[in-house]
């Protein structure tokens, strides 16, 4: 992703781009602001205002053409090359994130999967084996991985998030609790659904 995005218009487009792809798997040919609104929860003023600053994405009152609308994003975003990532977790979260095949419709390549467990390392995920921690810098720059998925128990968090940074990762994921402490140049986005839920229902009774 370019440096001149801003990541909260970052966050944005990639919100729009999984909504135009779901509706392109659905059928669909076309979009409008009010509908990627309706699936976003960002104001259709708002949309339209995110994707005019890039150009001219439609037609007043015929919407947005959705082959072209996220060809557009994927360029936006830097999509279109794949950027690979590992994760370090291989429990529920971590293996729902390596079955799941939307990082991959995004242009992300989850490269290997980590755990610390004897009993879970060398176990198959899909089409990567369980690998453990311990080869996590190796395998970083065997695969010139950018960003780093956190998906361990709040106490072992920290401890990942100092292997990633050795590792060089520019970028964690963190969907344990903790707060991390991490340098200067690290972006740092926690994931937490409850928190999410909380704010749709803050927005849907406010």
């Amino acid at each position: 992703m370019e440096n001149r995005l801003r990541k909260s218009v970052a966050a944005r487009l990639s919100r729009y781009l999984q909504v135009a792809s779901q509706a392109a798997k659905e059928g669909m040919t076309r979009i409008s602001s009010h509908q990627i609104s309706l699936y976003t929860g960002v104001n259709a003023t708002q949309v339209r205002r995110d994707l005019s600053s890039f150009g001219r994405f439609g037609k007043r009152g015929s919407g947005y053409e959705i082959e072209i609308l996220c060809e557009r994003i994927r360029d936006i975003l830097g999509a279109r090359s794949s950027r690979s990532v590992v994760i370090v977790g291989a429990g529920r979260i971590g293996e729902a994130l390596v079955r799941s095949g939307l990082f991959a419709e995004q242009g992300i390549e989850i490269s290997t999967v980590f755990d610390s467990d004897p009993a879970k390392i060398g176990r198959e995920l899909g089409a990567l084996t369980v690998r453990p921690v311990a080869e996590l810098a190796e395998q970083v720059k065997r695969h010139g991985a950018v960003a780093g998925v956190i998906a361990v128990p709040a106490q072992a968090a920290q401890g990942v998030a100092d292997e990633l940074v050795r590792a060089g990762v520019g970028a964690i994921f963190n969907y344990s609790e903790a707060l991390l402490d991490v340098p200067e140049g690290v972006s740092v986005q926690t994931l937490n659904p409850a928190v999410e839920l909380l704010s749709a229902l803050c927005v849907q009774t406010g």
